[in-house]
């Protein structure tokens, strides 16, 4: 069956529309030069709605809140405008929207102890992203990992199970789910961009 990766609703949004280019991973103190272990190279993208730190996406992306409510159905009417602005966000939808998956391109160290506001043209999240959502410190190796989106031809709805709702960001889908449609940036405009972000992080991408 097709692996997902659970992600705020806002980033599967700016992932599936060329917006962002990456996540990020911390990596192994005891082996700080290493990548981190990527269980899946591919997969979809999974809205994700409770647990959104409003605090910690960029206030001039503040507006793409409102946008990733789409990603979501829920049984009776859409929750009000602006909602994700919440603390805390907005409980997870009984089903969610899957409109596009993504594959690995590349890994990359990021030796700056700013890194992401530095690669904040490539992401929507605030420069304390990293250290409030995963807990990084400045001692800890931080790891940029490039994804190459795909948008699907046309969004599947996907019933929230259970299983669904807990922490694991790994996730398993219950029905078949092919890797086809377009990638969401052109191959030249993306092998820039990831060039980029390899400067910026003073090391080299691995492409694909």
């Amino acid at each position: 069956m097709p692996i997902a990766y659970k992600e705020w609703a806002v980033t599967v949004r700016a992932l599936s529309e060329g917006e962002q280019l990456l996540t990020v991973q911390k990596g192994d103190p005891d082996s700080p030069d290493s990548p981190p272990d990527i269980e899946h190279e591919r997969f979809f993208l999974f809205p994700t709605f409770d647990h959104q730190r409003n605090d910690l996406v960029r206030e001039s992306h503040h507006s793409e809140l409102d946008r990733a409510l789409e990603e979501g159905v829920w049984p009776d009417e859409d929750p009000p405008a602006r909602a994700l602005l919440q603390d805390g966000g907005i409980p997870q939808p009984d089903r969610v929207r899957v409109r596009a998956w993504a594959e690995v391109t590349g890994s990359i160290r990021a030796e700056a102890p700013h890194a992401l506001d530095s690669l904040s043209p490539f992401h929507v999240w605030t420069g304390d992203y990293a250290r409030k959502r995963l807990g990084w410190q400045s001692s800890e190796p931080l790891h940029v990992l490039l994804l190459r989106v795909h948008r699907i031809p046309r969004p599947v709805t996907v019933k929230v199970r259970e299983e669904h709702r807990g922490l694991d960001r790994w996730i398993e889908f219950d029905r078949d789910l092919p890797f086809e449609g377009t990638p969401v940036m052109a191959d030249s405009e993306f092998v820039r961009a990831a060039t980029s972000i390899a400067e910026i992080c003073q090391g080299e991408a691995i492409l694909a």
